[in-house]
């Protein structure tokens, strides 16, 4: 772009917004205030001192800006017409100069095109309902428009939107609506586009694009308005007290981003990571509350409620897609304690020939610490190292072979408590390194010289393992302490910070939110960043075959992985041999595991599911795939259930997760990973104290 010396200066404002303008229809326009002015100067100059990225304000940048912005307002491309998108393009390398001076018109004014756009979309499909659709017409409707171009004109959008609203017809027809029950659902529904839009204020508008700023530089980078700040600790409290599931939106559906151990959803196992969640009913019989398009806040305060309170969900189950058909499931909402929060021990007896192995478990969901009782000088204060300190010497007195430390789901948390557990399997050393933004390393150490547990060692991770977890992983993994087992982790290796704005501005009476800045990243002491790749296990499940569409690797703007010079530390002799026969034994017992097939097979299932753009809009056909469906489930069900000796379910009968395995699999399946492991370093260390003692008797003679 050319270079500008005043940004913004008052005629090309006017020209922008009247061309803007011309396309809106909205009767009351919303606009930047002072406090957003103040806010953005604050924002911008926080991420060029702080943030580690250090990315440049310029044209590249700007032009990332304008397509976030774009996607978050019209992620699915249904109400942006490729003119609008022509007009808006005109500015696309200037937005680097409009937040640079806090000229927040602009995106206001393409806001207020969106909000017109929406307007005439609900209007339209309103019209729709009140014609016949004919489900007999051999024809597609294409529900992830992420990747298509923008529609050229609005009779080729009228068409996406006729497709749309058959769609969402088809979809109640077959979960069994009549016609006037149907219409009345997608009445409200497309109401309610309208008046989500319009609830919208000029925080949320602000917060939309400074956010399309901050995340097209890092995806862990988050500006909060000041209401947001203020429910940001009353929001992580209530997430606790519901259903116990991490939510996210997904175009206009409500997903299940992951479970909360020890929530009401674990206990029940009737919600899995990726179902879709269509519809909230309070009670055992209130009405269900069609939820597809709603905000996120919105979703998540109708399934939040008070302890011991009936809410039902109307879900698109993973295995299924968005095909349906859609089930109703039933949960009771609850607290969930610390104690289920905390790490939680168990024994496992694997038995192998005439040889039975007592394997100790330790679940930890979180890395935590009660901060409010350390701050309080309460020598008695609950720590994860304290815990698993405590359950290590429990199992120890249980006479176990080996321990396996469950990792699965943890997300991280205090990075204090992860050095410190490490410590607990290592004499001394480094943990991990961080380096700032001016790139200057920490590297954290051990902070105790003891050892807590010196016998074999397994730590079972998954895709969704990150941060602290990773972090411990890679140590235990670096220091070859032991085997780590699983699937490829999420790839977060960096740390963030909160700063509030209301500390950095002039004036008393403006409230300016707060912004989380990323401000190092992670490294192992190998040298190795745990960004972005995560933490490789040394025996990968055959689960992983999607993994690389998950985590960190699947972010957008996700920092690179990286190294830096290794510490200098003291690793145990490798495993390499002992790790091999433990792999090679691993392949040909889930070979001829009845269970573990299963698994793989709903896995690819679910994958065939999720990769799916479109849907057919014949009703034959989507019946006959519903049939199929569930018809392939229970065959899969089924070969398992006879493989085990149990007797096969009915053919109308759908299949549940207790007709299924009763047992952790994956779990399972580790333990016996530690006990070959066990079996081949005690072959290994008898050989050679045989060895030895033979080469004594020589010496004698």
């Amino acid at each position: 772009m050319k270079r500008i010396t005043c940004i913004w200066p008052g005629v090309i404002v006017a020209a922008l917004l009247v061309g803007l303008a011309s396309l809106s229809s909205a009767s009351t326009q919303l606009l930047p205030s002072e406090q957003h002015q103040q806010a953005t100067e604050l924002v911008t100059q926080l991420m060029a001192r702080f943030h580690y990225r250090r990315a440049a304000l310029d044209d590249a940048l700007s032009s990332r800006v304008m397509d976030r912005y774009l996607q978050t307002l019209d992620p699915n491309k249904l109400y942006f017409l490729s003119k609008d998108i022509a007009v808006f393009s005109t500015h696309r390398t200037e937005l680097d100069d409009s937040l640079r001076n806090a000229r927040l018109e602009p995106a206001f004014a393409i806001f207020d095109v969106f909000r017109t756009r929406v307007r005439e979309r609900s209007d339209h499909a309103l019209k729709l309902l009140q014609n016949q659709f004919d489900f007999k017409l051999d024809e597609s409707y294409v529900f992830d428009r992420s990747e298509l171009k923008w529609a050229s004109d609005k009779k080729a959008l009228d068409e996406i939107w006729r497709k749309r609203v058959k769609n969402d017809y088809l979809g109640l027809v077959l979960a069994g609506q009549e016609r006037d029950a149907i219409v009345d659902t997608l009445r409200k529904r497309y109401n309610r586009l309208v008046r989500r839009v319009d609830q919208l204020n000029e925080d949320d508008v602000y917060q939309s694009f400074i956010n399309s700023y901050t995340l097209s530089v890092e995806p862990h980078t988050e500006y909060f308005t000041p209401r947001n700040s203020d429910n940001f600790q009353i929001r992580m409290s209530l997430s606790l007290e519901g259903i116990g599931a991490v939510l996210q939106l997904d175009n206009e559906h409500t997903l299940v981003r992951r479970i909360v151990p020890g929530g009401p959803a674990d206990e029940s196992t009737l919600l899995h990571s990726g179902d879709r969640i269509t519809g909230v009913a309070q009670g055992e019989k209130g009405e269900v509350v069609d939820v597809v398009g709603w905000r996120l806040d919105d979703v998540v305060e109708l399934i939040r409620g008070p302890k011991d309170s009936v809410v039902r969900l109307q879900i698109l189950p993973k295995e299924t897609g968005l095909e349906g058909p859609a089930n109703t499931i039933t949960l009771v909402r609850n607290k969930i304690k610390l104690e289920e929060q905390a790490a939680q021990k168990s024994l496992l007896e694997i038995t192998e020939g005439d040889i039975t192995r007592r394997i100790g478990v330790i679940v930890l969901p979180t890395f935590y610490l009660d901060f409010a009782a350390v701050s309080r000088g309460d020598e008695n204060y609950r720590s994860t190292t304290r815990d698993v300190r405590r359950i290590i010497n429990e199992l120890s007195e249980e006479g176990i072979d080996g321990l396996l430390v469950d990792l699965r789901d943890n997300g991280g948390g205090s990075l204090a408590e992860a050095t410190e557990l490490t410590g607990l399997f290592i004499e001394s050393g480094p943990i991990v390194q961080v380096r700032d933004s001016d790139g200057d390393i920490d590297i954290k150490q051990d902070p105790d010289p003891g050892i807590a547990y010196t016998g074999p060692l397994a730590v079972l991770v998954n895709r969704f393992s990150a941060s602290a977890s990773e972090i411990f992983a890679g140590a235990i993994q670096d220091y070859r302490r032991g085997v780590v087992v699983g699937e490829p982790t999420f790839g977060k290796g960096t740390v963030q910070n909160l700063f509030d704005l209301d500390r950095h501005h002039r004036q008393d009476e403006l409230r300016l939110g707060q912004l989380k800045v990323t401000i190092a990243q992670f490294f192992r002491i190998n040298g190795s960043s745990t960004q972005h790749r995560g933490v490789v296990p040394d025996i990968v499940f055959p689960t992983a075959l999607d993994s690389d569409d998950q985590g960190e690797r699947a972010l957008e703007n996700a920092l690179p992985w990286a190294t830096v010079h290794p510490a200098q530390y003291n690793p145990r002799e490798a495993m390499t041999e002992a790790i091999e026969v433990a792999r090679q034994r691993h392949k040909l017992r889930i070979a001829a595991d009845p269970a573990f097939r299963l698994l793989l097979e709903e896995t690819e299932s679910q994958m065939e599911a999720r990769d799916k753009a479109q849907v057919t809009l014949l009703e034959a056909t989507r019946r006959k795939d519903q049939d199929t469906s569930a018809h392939e489930q229970r065959q899969r069900t089924n070969r398992y259930r006879i493989a085990v000796g149990l007797a096969p379910i009915a053919d109308t009968a759908e299949p549940t997760a207790e007709d299924g395995p009763s047992s952790d699999i994956l779990l399972d399946e580790t333990s016996h990973i530690l006990s070959d492991l066990i079996d081949t370093l005690r072959q290994d260390a008898d050989t050679l104290r045989a060895a030895n003692e033979d080469g004594a008797e020589i010496a004698v003679q």
